[in-house]
């Protein structure tokens, strides 16, 4: 019985997994079918599909799973019309937060990302009452623990690459860069450095703190988000 039940949590925990990637490659293909909509199938000629290519690679997603949506963008005959989506509003203790979406549906959308704010201590806002709080950055991270790198070189090599800053942390540099430049910021660090990270993303320009009590609905919240199947990505300016 031991050795069943045993099995019986293994198995358990698999399907949690399994079910969790499955979450993760359905929004990757959501976010690769908008690319390939929007700029094209080419990923050569589309530089956000060529990123989100990548990222779904980073994610261990099946090339066929890949080659489906973008397939499915170019055909336009399966019906789907998704769009992406930007709310906006405030967590707890004020803290900014945005949510961008890809949806089929915007009326599902917006009620359940107003219930996740009202239900966990936060309120849905107008459009741009947060984003001026927010910049889109290319963002790199470059492990500082694996071996060791000459920092005044690591400066070089970013601001000739066209990197706009490096940052030291205590185990990472991180290295933020405008995102038309983020490409080729990327390539050229990759072939010198271990690069723990690499996205563009949206990054706060000026931060809030909490209370352990508004962090803890905080955190509530954005797994509420991060768990509905149109929601993308979760940005807030709190400071841990």
């Amino acid at each position: 019985m031991a050795g069943h039940s045993k099995w019986k949590n293994i198995q358990k925990r698999k399907n949690a997994q399994d079910a969790k990637r499955g979450k993760i490659f359905m929004k990757l293909a959501k976010e690769i079918y908008v690319a390939a909509k929007e700029g094209g199938a080419d990923p050569e000629a589309n530089s956000a599909l060529r990123l989100v290519i990548e990222k779904a690679k980073g994610a261990n997603m099946p090339n066929e799973n890949i080659d489906r949506a973008i397939k499915k963008a170019a055909g336009g005959q399966d019906g789907s019309s998704y769009e992406e989506i930007t709310y906006e509003g405030y967590g707890p203790s004020g803290i900014a937060v945005m949510v961008e979406c890809v949806t089929d549906n915007k009326n599902r959308t917006a009620s359940n990302v107003r219930t996740a704010f009202n239900k966990n201590g936060g309120s849905l806002g107008e459009s741009g009452c947060v984003a001026f709080l927010f910049e889109r950055k290319g963002f790199i991270t470059i492990d500082r623990t694996e071996r060791q790198i000459e920092e005044d070189e690591l400066m070089l090599d970013v601001l000739e690459a066209g990197g706009e800053e490096l940052r030291i942390e205590e185990n990472l540099y991180e290295v933020f860069t405008e995102p038309e430049h983020f490409e080729e910021v990327k390539t050229a660090l990759e072939s010198k450095y271990l690069i723990s990270s690499a996205e563009v993303t949206m990054l706060p320009n000026t931060y809030a703190e909490a209370d352990d009590q508004a962090v803890e609905k905080l955190e509530t919240l954005i797994d509420v988000l991060e768990d509905d199947d149109d929601v993308q990505e979760v940005y807030t300016n709190y400071r841990s």
